[in-house]
């Protein structure tokens, strides 16, 4: 029955039913999914270097595996001139460029079956309009490639998770359980969405940052599963320093945790670029919001003392990798980061 459910609509099975599971982003990777920057209510006058950023980005993940980019047809024919020829180009309608949060959710299972979950997808809490093109990159995506699709009730986006790949997540509470995307949802239903689609068994919950208002406090620019039972998060070195409590909530939220297996969370800390020179009020300062590609590690760089102490931290957490630094600044003006214009595709 359940080989028989794989080829046909996922209807009546979670992928948790059979026996799917979210990976962890540090395992091997079939290619990386981006998508072409167009709406010029986030990037304003600065879209041309954005385009550049998002260029460079895909680039340095190219020369550690495949990467496929989504792109307005009419933007083809730019968007070829600037990635070059290495970069797979898909004509696709969409709204935005954060494949992260509205593309899918890969999963797997022991039996070399990969599928994806179509989370609900409504602008991090209706901040953008239109999304309608955004909400179906999941299916699209899904359908290129010829994977079943799982379709969750919960709206939510991947930058607001991180999984370790052995049963345990980390969410915020100021995204998941915001009123913006799940009202009348409890702490427990939101749980137990994730535990069916994603095929965890824990969730930690972490406070998040509610003065974040382009996502609502996304995780993966606070804290995320670099190994197994091990997280790397955000702590500010000057305890006065502005967003440094919110910091200390999150780490404390963690401290004395465990995982699914029952071990200790172990924390590595991390600094933010809060030095980085910007006239934007939602820019992204986050080293955490890298991508774990096929043998490399792509992180922000945004010109600041900070770089290379986040450098130093990711090359001692990731010594058989190799580290690549890409300047972002006309990318976090858009409120996220390398993570957040990312989407993995597991190997099966």
């Amino acid at each position: 029955m359940v080989e028989a459910a794989l080829n046909t609509p996922m209807t009546g099975y979670s992928p948790a039913d059979l026996g799917f599971h979210m990976p962890a982003e540090w395992q091997s990777h079939e290619r990386c999914w981006m998508a072409w920057p167009c709406r010029t209510e986030v990037w304003g006058d600065r879209l041309e270097g954005t385009k550049q950023g998002y260029a460079a980005v895909a680039n340095v993940i190219r020369q550690f595996e495949p990467v496929t980019m989504l792109v307005r047809p009419k933007d083809a024919i730019e968007a070829r001139q600037m990635l070059g020829s290495d970069i797979d180009i898909l004509k696709m309608s969409i709204d935005d460029s954060w494949t992260r949060d509205s593309g899918p959710c890969f999963v797997i299972n022991g039996k070399g079956k990969l599928a994806g979950v179509d989370l609900r997808f409504n602008a991090w809490g209706n901040k953008y309009q239109p999304h309608d093109q955004d909400a179906l990159m999941a299916r699209r995506i899904l359908d290129h490639i010829g994977v079943p699709r799982f379709s969750s009730q919960l709206t939510a986006e991947g930058g607001g998770l991180s999984v370790d790949g052995e049963g345990t997540l980390i969410t915020t509470e100021s995204c998941f359980l915001n009123t913006n995307r799940n009202p009348g949802w409890t702490k427990r239903d939101v749980e137990q969405e994730l535990e069916q689609m994603l095929g965890v068994e824990k969730a930690i919950w972490l406070p998040g940052n509610v003065e974040e208002t382009e996502t609502d406090g996304h995780v993966d620019g606070i804290g995320v599963f670099v190994r197994p039972g091990v997280v790397l998060i955000e702590r500010s070195p000057d305890p006065s320093a502005p967003g440094a409590d919110i910091m200390e909530e999150n780490v404390k939220a963690l401290e004395g945790a465990t995982d699914a297996k029952g071990r200790p969370i172990e924390l590595v800390f991390i600094e933010q670029a809060q030095s980085a020179d910007t006239d934007g009020g939602r820019f992204c300062r986050s080293y955490v919001n890298g991508y774990i590609a096929n043998g490399g590690v792509i992180i922000p760089c945004y010109g600041t003392p900070e770089d290379e102490r986040a450098r130093a931290v990711f090359e001692t957490l990731f010594p058989e990798r190799r580290v690549v630094q890409v300047p972002i600044g006309d990318v976090a003006i858009g409120g996220g980061g390398i993570h957040c214009i990312t989407q993995q595709q597991p190997t099966v």
